[in-house]
């Protein structure tokens, strides 16, 4: 799936802090719809908004992501949440 290939390996934004990059896209197979994205944190957004000291894996909602029209750059994925609510929309890979 060609879109998917253009999401993987794009910077995710949080109000100015990088939250991480892409590392797959999670599909729903009987509605065909994008579900979450499978993220690497980075070491900064892993402590500030879950508290942790390293980088790791988690899944992030789609619900959390900006509409693309309202993105300062095609090159990154901008997050509609604010950092303080973006942990409801984390969850760990399953």
């Amino acid at each position: 799936m060609k879109f998917r290939y253009e999401l993987l390996y794009r910077e995710v934004y949080c109000e100015n802090l990088k939250v991480g990059i892409v590392t797959d896209v999670i599909i729903d197979a009987e509605e065909w719809k994008i579900t979450h994205l499978a993220i690497k944190l980075t070491k900064e957004a892993s402590n500030e908004i879950l508290g942790a000291k390293k980088s790791f894996y988690n899944v992030l909602a789609i619900s959390a992501v900006a509409p693309a029209s309202k993105s300062t750059s095609k090159d990154r994925v901008e997050l509609k949440v604010s950092k303080s609510q973006l942990h409801m929309y984390l969850r760990p890979p399953q």
